[in-house]
């Protein structure tokens, strides 16, 4: 039984496990998504959830804490400035993981660590970057029609 037993050891030394779980941490916020085992997932869900409440309350004490964790000062930037603002009226559960299937190489079980609503996010820059794509092709044919009667 494992009874007050908190935490995943990872089969790491613990300064090994700390280095792990602080970089899947910054590249969560980075990327607002990541593909990764499942006990890694589940480990470092928690560090997560507690670096965004931090963001949600964004005091200097608060952004000092999460720089003490998270090792780019651009991961602490976004965490304050865009996803602090994202969840400030989400009482927690701000990740989701969703499990992919065996890895081809070993068949260790994969997941997708994400945070919540960065699906509509993504979905809404993309939307943006085909649009601005469409008005570029649309100018330029414009300026080649012309072009063409001068």
């Amino acid at each position: 039984m494992r009874h007050k037993y908190a935490g995943f050891k990872l089969k790491r030394p613990v300064d090994s496990r700390n280095a792990l779980l602080r970089n899947l941490a910054t590249s969560v916020i980075l990327e607002e998504r990541i593909v990764t085992t499942v006990p890694k997932a589940k480990a470092v869900k928690p560090l997560v959830e507690k670096m965004i409440t931090l963001a949600k309350e964004d005091t200097l004490h608060a952004r000092r804490q999460a720089a003490m964790v998270l090792f780019t000062p651009a991961s602490v930037k976004k965490l304050f400035d865009t996803l602090g603002t994202r969840f400030g009226q989400r009482n927690g559960g701000y990740t989701r993981i969703t499990r992919l299937g065996p890895r081809k190489g070993d068949g260790a079980e994969q997941c997708m660590l994400e945070l919540v609503g960065s699906e509509l996010v993504k979905r809404a820059a993309e939307r943006a970057k085909r649009k601005e794509e469409r008005l570029k092709a649309a100018r330029e044919g414009r300026e080649a029609d012309e072009g063409k009667t001068e």
